[in-house]
C-alpha cells in the first residue's frame, strides 16, 4: 500500500520553520488492523483541519501491521493541542491495548523542506527506536 500524499492543510509562513513528528506503529496482530485502521480514520480527518497543521502523511503496511504518520506543524503547542484534543485523545486510548510498539521522533525543519521525505523519517525513526531499546 503506498503512502497517503502529503497533504497540506494550511500553508506555512515562508522563512519559518516547522516542529515535525514522524511515529511507527505497531499492532500485536492481524486481526487488530482494522480496528487500528476504523480508528484512526478520525484522527485523519482532525489533522487536516487542525490549527498549525501544515503537512501530513500516512504510510501503511497493514500485513505488517506497521502504520507510520509523519506530520509538520507551526510548532510544537500546535502539535500538543491537536494530540490532547478530541477524537485525537480518545483514539489513541481506544488503541493503546492493541498496540505492540510504538515510536516518536521529532525534530526542526525549514518549512521549505516541507514536504519530509519518507526515507528520512524512516531514518529518524529508526535511529530512535535503536536509542529507546538501549534505554
Amino acid at each position: 500500500m503506498p503512502a497517503l500524499p502529503w497533504v497540506k492543510p494550511h500553508p506555512a509562513r515562508p522563512g519559518t520553520v516547522a516542529y515535525v513528528m514522524a511515529s511507527r506503529f505497531e499492532v500485536r496482530s492481524l486481526k487488530d488492523v482494522p480496528r487500528f485502521l476504523l480508528k484512526t480514520v478520525a484522527a485523519w480527518q482532525q489533522v487536516r483541519k487542525a490549527p498549525g497543521a501544515l503537512g501530513v502523511s500516512l504510510d501503511a503496511h497493514p500485513f505488517q501491521r506497521v502504520f507510520c504518520t509523519l506530520s509538520a506543524w507551526e510548532d510544537r503547542d500546535a502539535l500538543y493541542t491537536f494530540a490532547q484534543t478530541e477524537p485525537h485523545r480518545g483514539v489513541m486510548s481506544a488503541i493503546r491495548p492493541v498496540m505492540r510498539t510504538s515510536t516518536f521522533t521529532f525534530w526542526e525543519a525549514p518549512v521549505a523542506d516541507l514536504p519530509i521525505d519518507w526515507a528520512d523519517a524512516r531514518r529518524r525513526l529508526d535511529e530512535q527506536a535503536a536509542s529507546d531499546a538501549r534505554s
